[in-house]
C-alpha cells in the first residue's frame, strides 16, 4: 500500500476495463486519478465507486481542445500532473480488415484515435510535467510486436504506439525532465475490446475466448487487473530507472 501516495493521476478510457482497473489500483496505492472517457453515462457512473479519490472528465483523446480542457481542469483542481496512463484506444469499426480490403477511412478511423490521441496525450503531459517530473505509461498492444494481417490498421496504430513512446523517453531524458515513458503490451484481455476481437475470431464470443488455451503458453487470457498491476508498477518509484521499454503483459503469447 502507498506505492503512488499522494500522486495525481490522469487515466484515459477509464469507464471500463483496463483503464478501470488501472483506476482502482492507482486508488489502492494513494493516488488521486482523473478518469477521463467519451461514454460520459459509463465513466460518471464507475467514478462513483471512488468517492472523492477520483473526478471523471469527458474526452475524445483524438481532440486537441479535449485535451486543453482536461489538462486546464487537472491542474486547476491538484498540485499538478504526476501521472499520465493513455490507454483509451479503439480495435476497429467494423469487421477485420487486411491489406486487400482497408479503406483508407478506416485506417485513417484508427490512427486518429490510436496514434494521434496518445501523440497529444504525451505532449501535452510533457508540457504539464518538465517542471516536477512524472511518468507516461502509453498501452500499446502485442500487435505492435507481432503480425496482425486481420487487424492491419490497429497493429499498425499499436506498433507506432511503441515507437512514440521511445522518442518521447529519450526525449525527456535529454533534456533533463525526469519524465519516464513507457509503454505496455498486453495480449487479449477479458474486456469489451476483447469480446469485439474475439467476435471477430470465432462463431461467437465465447468460442472465440475458450480457443485461448490453444494459442497461449499460459492457458488463459490476461483480466484487466493483470494489465493495471503492471502499469501500476511502472507509476511507481519501483520503476524509477525504467524508461523507453515496453513490459509485455501476454501469458507468453510473443515467447512462441
Amino acid at each position: 500500500m502507498g506505492r503512488l501516495e499522494n500522486k495525481i493521476a490522469l487515466i484515459t478510457g477509464a469507464a471500463t476495463g483496463i483503464g478501470l482497473a488501472t483506476t482502482r489500483r492507482f486508488i489502492e496505492e494513494g493516488a488521486k486519478v482523473f478518469m477521463t472517457d467519451i461514454n460520459e453515462d459509463a465513466g460518471k457512473a464507475a467514478a462513483e465507486e471512488f468517492g472523492s479519490r477520483a473526478q471523471f472528465l469527458v474526452q475524445d483523446v483524438a481532440v486537441e481542445e479535449h485535451w486543453k480542457a482536461v489538462m486546464a481542469a487537472v491542474l486547476s483542481k491538484s498540485s499538478g500532473l504526476d501521472i499520465l496512463v493513455n490507454n483509451a484506444g479503439i480495435l476497429s469499426v467494423g469487421d477485420r480488415q487486411t491489406i486487400e480490403d482497408t479503406d483508407l477511412s478506416h485506417w485513417q478511423a484508427i490512427q486518429k484515435v490510436n496514434v494521434e490521441g496518445v501523440f497529444l496525450g504525451c505532449q501535452s503531459a510533457v508540457t504539464a510535467m518538465k517542471g516536477r517530473g512524472g511518468a507516461i505509461i502509453n498501452i500499446s498492444s502485442v500487435a505492435a510486436i507481432i503480425g496482425t494481417p486481420h487487424l492491419l490498421a490497429y497493429g499498425a496504430s499499436k506498433a507506432a504506439v511503441r515507437q512514440l513512446t521511445k522518442s518521447v523517453a529519450i526525449h525527456c531524458a535529454n533534456r533533463g525532465y525526469d519524465i519516464r515513458c513507457n509503454s505496455v503490451h498486453p495480449d487479449p484481455v477479458r474486456t469489451n475490446m476483447g469480446d469485439e476481437l474475439m467476435g471477430m475470431y470465432g462463431s461467437d464470443i465465447e468460442s472465440g475466448w475458450n480457443a485461448i488455451p490453444d494459442r497461449i503458453p499460459i492457458k488463459k487470457p490476461s483480466e484487466p487487473v493483470d494489465i493495471a498491476n503492471g502499469v501500476l508498477f511502472l507509476a511507481s518509484e519501483e520503476a524509477r530507472h525504467i524508461t523507453g521499454s515496453e513490459l509485455v503483459i501476454d501469458g507468453g503469447l510473443t515467447a512462441i
